[in-house]
């Protein structure tokens, strides 16, 4: 849902999210896709990868929910933690409250950079 988020708000010419976890599920879960649809993004096609130290060494800054040790370790790469709940299995409200949260916070960190922002 963050990178979702991200790459729906920030400006794709100065930035773009990649979605990975430290254990990725098959698919993107149901409860997802459907709150994710109700404000206009479409996950459907989307494909869960794992999150590797390589993968991790290409960005400029992970950000992670929560992994805690699992997370890859890059020397000098910044990385915030938002400590959320996973949406797996969660009825449909606490997702959207999980969404909202989420939103919340890609919103402050594009914010945060005149430079991520599309307008």
């Amino acid at each position: 849902m963050a990178a979702a988020f991200f790459n729906h708000l920030a400006d794709p010419k100065s930035a773009q999210a990649i979605s990975a976890g430290t254990e990725p599920a098959d698919h993107v879960h149901p409860q997802v896709i459907a709150v994710m649809k109700e404000v206009g993004i479409d996950l459907t096609s989307a494909k869960p990868q794992k999150l590797t130290d390589a993968l991790a060494r290409n960005a400029d800054l992970l950000v992670t929910m929560g992994c805690g040790e699992a997370c890859p370790f890059v020397p000098g790469l910044p990385r915030e933690d938002w400590p959320l709940p996973d949406p797996k299995g969660q009825p449909l409200d606490a997702v959207r409250k999980i969404r909202d949260e989420i939103r919340a916070r890609v919103e402050g960190l594009v914010g945060r950079s005149t430079a991520l922002s599309k307008v």
